[in-house]
Formats: C-alpha cells, structure tokens, sequence
C-alpha cells in the first residue's frame, strides 16, 4: 500500500489507549453525555489508535464503545463519530456494500469509490468484502448495475490498470486519435473505446492522451464526454478523469458540491473527511483554496452546526486563509 503523508489527523503522543477508555466512558455515564470529550479524543487520534481504544474499552468495561456512542449520541454527530470508529482497512468495503444494499443502488458512492483508488485499493477492497460479508463484490455490483455503467465498473474492479512507466508517445498519439474517432468524430458513441482505454491505461499515459487530445480536437476530454455520454456512465467517466488528473482536486470538488447550495449531502462530507483525514486531505485543502476561492474550513464553518461541526473543523485541521 502506498504510504499517505498528507493527512490531517496522525498517531497522537503520548497514547494512552486506557486512558482514552477511562475518559470516554466517563463522558457517556449518568445524566448527560460530554459530547466535547467525545469528539476532541475521537478526532485526534488516528484510526489504529482509535481501534486500540475500543480494545482497552471492551477490557476495562465489558462494554462496546461504538454501541456505547450510537445509544449516547445523535444524528450527523453520531454518524461521523461512528464513522471515524470504523477500521480503515474495512471503511471502503462497508460503504460500497451499503451502496448497494435494500432498495435502489448508491451510484454516487460507486463512482466516488472506484473512480478514486488505486488498483491495489481495488484489490484490498475486494479481499475485505469477501472476508467480511462472505459475497464477491463484483457479483453485487453487476447485479445493481447495468449497460456501460456497469461495464466500466467491472473494468476498474479489476484493479489492472497498467503500472506507471516510460510513456510511449506513439501509443499516446494513437489513443488520442482512437478517442476522438469514437467521440466527437462519430454519429453516436463508441463508448466500449472510452471505457477500455480510460479504464485499463496507466496514470501517466493518461495525462499525456488527454493533452494530447486537447490538441487534435480543441477540446478537453471533459467536454466531450459531457456532450456524447449521459446518466450515471458520463459522471463515472468524468470522475475516472478528474482522479487521473488530480485525486486531491476530484475530492476537493466533491466537498464543495456536497455542501454547496441549499442543504448539505452531509454521508459524502462525512465519507469524504473520514477517509481521507489520514490520507491527503492536506492536499485536498489545498485544491479547494484554489479552485473555490474559499477555504474548506469556512465552508464547514458556515454549512455545518453544533458538535458535527466541531468534529469536521478539527478533522479540517485548519484554516488556509
């Protein structure tokens, strides 16, 4: 797995998982809940430590600490301290299988999830979903999805997109012709031309196609596939690109949106500031400063209330004025 040096929230020292124990149980026993003890433990120490405090609460109480937040805690409070109890290695595999769990299927989560991790992710994700839930996760998903949608899906489940290396500027110009033919060249789409090639190509080699593609059509690649493609297809497309342009900036994006205009879609803010928090969510903040003109942690600010936003302002872990 690659090692992830950008996120908000590290190891804190001096641990003391006992002591993390003793001081959230304090917090939820008798009248009243201490939510401020809660949520200032809960955010400063990362997802390893966090699983040692459960540990050492189970031990030291014979209680269970996410059953002891879920009866003391509400709403979009308690989600996000639930979510941050979550194991890292099991988080993508909980949420793709409630995206596609009961009535109607999640695409958002899909797209986010799949168009965003590296092939090892992928690899790992699907290892944990056979272990945890006993079912193979490309089987689920097929089973919700349909058409190219579906198709592409099954092409990044795969995790084999090519490994990072010397870029064959031939095989670049190719491709870029290649897309341009199927695209803007064609009555109707070649949509099987989009989905291989921006599926299965490495990172590098991706970038360079779509400059390159830029260059023969005078269009960024976004533009033609937001003209030839619709529906849940086009905005997998379209994330698969953002992710091989910039992962930091595709989530960037995706805070801005989930809280942008009336009403806050408070599951992608959570998702998004959880899984990233020990990951890149500096870099994240960096791309949102720079593409929104505002920092994310005033955006937090003036979207979110009370102990849910205490909580997403210090996973924040700062201002960038």
């Amino acid at each position: 797995m690659a090692k992830y040096t950008r996120g908000t929230v590290t190891a804190f020292s001096p641990f003391d998982a006992r002591a993390d124990a003793e001081a959230l149980r304090k917090a939820m026993k008798g009248m009243g809940t201490d939510e401020e003890t809660i949520l200032k433990i809960l955010t400063s120490r990362n997802n390893a430590q966090r699983q040692e405090i459960a540990s050492a609460f189970k031990t030291l109480f014979g209680r269970d600490l996410v059953d002891d937040l879920k009866s003391e805690l509400t709403g979009k409070f308690e989600t996000l301290m639930v979510s941050l109890m979550r194991p890292a290695r099991i988080f993508d595999a909980h949420a793709l299988k409630h995206a596609i769990k009961g009535a109607g299927t999640n695409e958002k989560v899909l797209t986010e999830i799949l168009a965003s991790r590296t092939p090892a992710e992928v690899q790992n994700i699907k290892q944990v979903y056979m272990q945890e839930y006993e079912a193979n996760l490309e089987d689920k998903i097929t089973g919700e999805t349909s058409g190219h949608f579906q198709r592409l899906l099954v092409v990044l489940l795969q995790g084999n997109r090519d490994p990072d290396g010397r870029v064959d500027e031939a095989l670049v110009e190719k491709d870029a012709q290649v897309l341009f033919r199927a695209g803007e060249l064609k009555w109707g789409t070649d949509e099987e031309t989009f989905i291989t090639i921006l599926g299965t190509r490495s990172v590098s080699h991706l970038r360079r196609v779509f400059d390159k593609y830029m260059t023969i059509s005078g269009f960024q690649i976004e533009e033609t596939i937001d003209r030839e493609t619709s529906g849940d297809l086009e905005k997998l497309l379209l994330a698969v690109v953002k992710c091989i342009r910039s992962v930091p900036a595709y989530f960037a994006e995706t805070l801005y949106y989930s809280m942008k205009g009336a009403g806050t879609d408070d599951d992608t803010l959570i998702r998004v500031m959880v899984s990233r928090s020990e990951i890149d969510l500096l870099d994240i903040r960096h791309e949102f400063r720079k593409n929104f003109a505002k920092s994310l942690h005033q955006m937090i600010q003036k979207d979110t209330s009370g102990d849910y936003r205490k909580a997403l302002l210090l996973l924040c872990g700062g201002d960038d004025e």
